[in-house]
């Protein structure tokens, strides 16, 4: 199994609207793609800027491919992004996961 982490920011003012669109949108996106077998949205508020991850874990590479297109390390990003997010990071970052653990 693969675990696939984004993140981003937005400013505090736009968190709860932002989460609100996260969960209506990306986490279905997310669900939706076969291969796909949980995701984990976190946030948390630091000032004036809060912070969002995105916790997914896959079957494989192939699933993410799917998902995200055939770079995998680039973030995906949806329109409506632009309309909350300070930053455009390039990337996530993938790690196996050990399945003893589970």
């Amino acid at each position: 199994m693969i675990a696939r982490l984004w993140h981003g920011i937005t400013l505090t003012a736009v968190a709860d609207e932002y989460l609100k669109f996260l969960r209506e949108r990306a986490v279905p996106d997310y669900r939706g793609t076969p291969g796909n077998r949980s995701v984990s949205l976190m946030h948390r508020k630091a000032g004036r800027i809060a912070h969002f991850l995105i916790l997914t874990h896959w079957d494989s590479m192939d699933a993410i491919e799917a998902f995200a297109g055939s770079d995998v390390e680039k973030a995906k990003y949806y329109p409506e992004d632009a309309g909350f997010l300070l930053e455009y990071e390039p990337n996530v970052v993938h790690y196996e996961v050990d399945g003893t653990a589970l």
